[in-house]
């Protein structure tokens, strides 16, 4: 090992056992990143499926007025609703005019109104009038429409069978043959790919991002706030070496962050393959897997370097916090415009746009798509991104007035 590579091991180990040592640090490097997709995959659901469950065994309070039928009447109080028959008001224009009812569902008197009137031949008008801020409201509007289609298909089927009509050739005469699922040539490996890519790219973007942020200030506008960055470039090394040295431990400590989020995405995504049919393990080849890590090694580098840089010129870690911020906007926009981009046919160009590049390229790759034209550009066209970045980096550590500054 040279002497240069040996210093900038020796700046690199200092700087992370600096980190690490406050515990909210590790707390934010090592845990969240480790329960987030868990906790989002896994936790979520389960508790959305406890709410879900809760509002369906709710005991609503619903008034009908009008013509409605006693089998719909039966059905709804047969459901946990306590039914209350009124006569419709005589001062409302239609059946959605809330009228005088308006106070009773706003102060939660009642859960809903259900209005009927028949027309006559067979035929009703209907209105649910509710509160939908309510989830009480909400839940008994749902349930009132359920029965409500459920019954209107039974007076269908009765008025077709009184004409000798068969109501499932008459309002089905077209139908599917087989199993609609076995039609999609694409496997459920295929078809999980697609779901994530969606959504994987900006978050491990993000996440690359956001995790090199704090380091990267600490570094530099926290050093320069705490009086230890002169000492620094008073050490027997190169302004280029002490840069390599900090961009190694960031890039240490948000690839740690980012290989753990990783992995809680693995775990959630197995353990929901292997519990339910909801998701399935994306099928990717080993080169996939491969080109992703590379793509997410590159926009890591050029992340680093840049947010290193920024950092370099503040004052003070608000002031550098306040620069870096806006850093994550500039990725969430391309990251959520790259989502609705169709990859069928994409034209060769998109894969040089900065952010955009890498963003694509997980895409494709997530889809297990290696397009040999499409890596070179992304991978050259970020090589060459991370080497501006790398470059303006150095060029703020090389700053003549970078020690006059600290005074």
């Amino acid at each position: 090992m040279s002497d240069s590579l040996k210093r900038i091991r020796i700046i690199a180990g200092k700087e992370i056992v600096e980190f690490v040592r406050d515990w909210r640090s590790l707390l934010a490097t090592i845990l969240i990143p480790l329960i987030i997709f868990p906790a989002l995959f896994i936790v979520l659901p389960l508790i959305l499926q406890s709410e879900a469950a809760e509002l369906e065994s709710l005991e609503l309070e619903v008034v009908v007025q009008g013509d409605v039928h006693d089998d719909l009447v039966s059905a709804l109080e047969n459901d946990r609703i306590t039914i209350i028959i009124e006569d419709l008001p005589s001062d409302i224009e239609n059946l959605s005019d809330p009228g005088i009812d308006e106070n009773r569902l706003r102060n939660s008197e009642i859960d809903a109104i259900l209005r009927m009137r028949n027309s006559g031949n067979n035929t009703w008008n209907y209105s649910i009038i509710q509160f939908s801020t309510s989830e009480h409201s909400s839940q008994a509007r749902s349930r009132v429409l359920t029965h409500l289609w459920e019954w209107e298909d039974e007076v269908v089927n009765r008025s077709l069978l009184e004409k000798g009509l068969d109501p499932d050739t008459t309002l089905d005469p077209v139908k599917w043959d087989g199993d609609i699922t076995s039609a999609d040539t694409a496997t459920s490996g295929e078809q999980a790919g697609m779901v994530l890519s969606l959504f994987i790219p900006m978050v491990l973007a993000i996440w690359t991002a956001s995790s090199a942020m704090q380091p990267s200030i600490d570094m530099t506008a926290g050093e320069r706030e705490r009086g230890t960055l002169e000492a620094l470039l008073c050490l027997p090394c190169s302004r280029i070496e002490l840069l390599s040295g900090k961009w190694l431990a960031v890039a240490v400590i948000a690839g740690v962050s980012v290989s753990l989020q990783v992995v809680g995405l693995i775990f959630a995504i197995t353990y929901l393959a292997s519990s339910s049919s909801f998701i399935a393990i994306p099928a990717m080849s080993i080169t996939s897997i491969l080109l992703i890590a590379t793509a997410v090694i590159l926009f890591a580098i050029m992340v680093v370097a840049f947010e290193l840089a920024l950092a370099m010129r503040a004052q003070s870690v608000k002031e550098a916090g306040t620069l870096l911020a806006p850093s994550i906007i500039l990725i969430i926009f391309p990251a959520l415009f790259t989502q609705v981009i169709n990859l069928d046919g994409i034209e060769s160009w998109w894969f040089a746009i900065p952010l955009v590049n890498v963003l694509l390229a997980l895409r494709e790759l997530l889809l297990d798509r290696i397009i040999i034209e499409h890596v070179a550009i992304w991978a050259l066209s970020s090589m060459f991104y991370s080497f501006i970045a790398a470059w303006f980096a150095s060029r703020q550590f090389k700053r003549e007035d970078l020690v006059a500054s600290l005074s």
